[in-house]
């Protein structure tokens, strides 16, 4: 087993600032913090965020459901979210052209603008949370937890698609 595949041995340091879990709680609440503002007047707040960025991308776009699934959101709430977003001119919705019964999710022009603010926004908050790392280390940091959120989401849902 490799250095940093083995187990932690019970007569290791247990102080906080070891701790993944504390690790983990401390930095999620300090980026809820200074990222809440950023998002603040976006319909859905936070929400709202990950529905745009993940409509940003150059690909086909989501049905209401498989959108839902990627930003890990119960379909009820994405459809008042989108709604909301709807309303706003931030994302619209029309028939898939595959399944006359689900309807696909599209970003706006509208949207993309509004999009680009909260991130210029958002990457100024995030700057002031990771200040103490040097460019290399927050590229780093960015890297290996998208890693662990993907491993996450895999372990939050079932193959069938239900919630665990």
């Amino acid at each position: 087993m490799s250095e940093s595949k083995k187990p932690r041995d019970a007569s290791e340091s247990l102080a906080l600032d070891t701790d993944l879990g504390w690790a983990i709680r401390m930095v999620s609440a300090a980026f809820r913090r200074v990222a809440t503002d950023s998002v603040a007047d976006l319909p859905g707040g936070a929400r709202g965020y990950l529905v745009l960025v993940a409509l940003a991308g150059d690909r086909e776009p989501p049905s209401q459901l498989a959108l839902a699934k990627e930003v890990s959101l119960d379909r009820t709430v994405m459809t008042y979210l989108l709604d909301d977003l709807e309303a706003h001119n931030l994302v619209t919705r029309k028939p898939d052209p595959r399944d006359r019964r689900a309807r696909q999710v599209l970003i706006t022009d509208t949207g993309r603008a509004r999009l680009a603010q909260v991130r210029e926004s958002l990457g100024a908050a995030e700057a002031r949370l990771l200040t103490d790392l040097d460019p290399t280390d927050t590229e780093h940091l960015r890297t290996l937890l998208a890693r662990v959120a993907q491993t996450a989401q895999r372990e939050v849902v079932a193959p069938d698609g239900t919630e665990c």
